[in-house]
């Protein structure tokens, strides 16, 4: 007998092969529109606070707006380190906590002197205290953007140009000289103030644009009144101006 052979049947075709789908893409990354802002930061040397017994019978003072010749003009340096001086940063003290700002300088409340006030959080607390005829100091050109108001334009906030970092000397209300290094907000606080004391507000400080805007949205705002501000632009020179 023969020997049997094994005869395989003939293999089916095979399906062709799916089509390789391509490598998925990885997301583009996306980077924010605005670049976050710096930190704020403040190196207090000397003394900034009043003593406790100079803080009784502080009076809330009403706020002089946009419009008030007082915040147009360039205020006198302090002469005398005596108590009227330490009621006026008293009262520019309890003003600011009942307002809830940043700062806030004497003409704001209708004093035409070279003081202001400041209340600015910080990565480790708020830095608060008080600057007497304060001279200002820019250790290099970094700048920042960003918001900022004013409690003599209530509720309205425009971008505007600052330096980063700023050295404020003067004096405290005991006459003993005091110096604000500041970073971030605090920089931007420091340079408002001044500006204060120059007869400067900060939308003078913004491009054309920007200030037509501005003007635009005070002659709307609620508190302004039915006549249109009489003083639109700063007479004063504009020390360090950036935008």
């Amino acid at each position: 007998m023969g020997e049997d052979r094994v005869v395989s049947a003939p293999a089916e075709p095979s399906a062709p092969a799916p089509p390789r789908e391509p490598a998925a893409t990885p997301p583009a990354r996306i980077e924010p529109a605005v670049a976050e802002p710096r930190p704020s930061s403040a190196v207090v040397t000397g003394s900034v606070q009043l003593a406790p017994a100079d803080l009784a019978d502080a009076q809330v003072r009403a706020l002089r707006l946009f419009g008030d010749p007082v915040l147009r003009t360039e205020c006198e340096p302090v002469a005398s380190y005596d108590a009227e001086l330490r009621a006026l940063v008293r009262d520019l003290t309890r003003t600011l906590a009942e307002e809830r700002g940043a700062g806030l300088a004497a003409p704001q409340i209708g004093v035409s002197a070279r003081v202001f006030v400041f209340d600015v959080p910080g990565p480790d607390g708020r830095v608060s205290g008080h600057l007497v005829n304060p001279g200002l100091d820019f250790p290099d050109d970094d700048e920042q953007d960003g918001p900022e108001g004013c409690l003599s334009i209530p509720g309205l906030y425009f971008d505007t140009k600052r330096r980063q970092n700023v050295v404020a000397k003067g004096f405290n209300a005991y006459g003993d000289p005091v110096q604000v290094v500041g970073t971030g907000l605090m920089a931007r606080c420091l340079q408002h103030e001044t500006d204060h004391l120059d007869g400067v507000l900060f939308v003078d400080r913004l491009d054309a644009a920007t200030r037509r805007e501005a003007m635009r949205a005070i002659r709307d705002a609620d508190w302004s009144g039915e006549a249109a501000p009489t003083v639109k632009v700063s007479p004063h020179h504009i020390h360090g101006r950036l935008g």
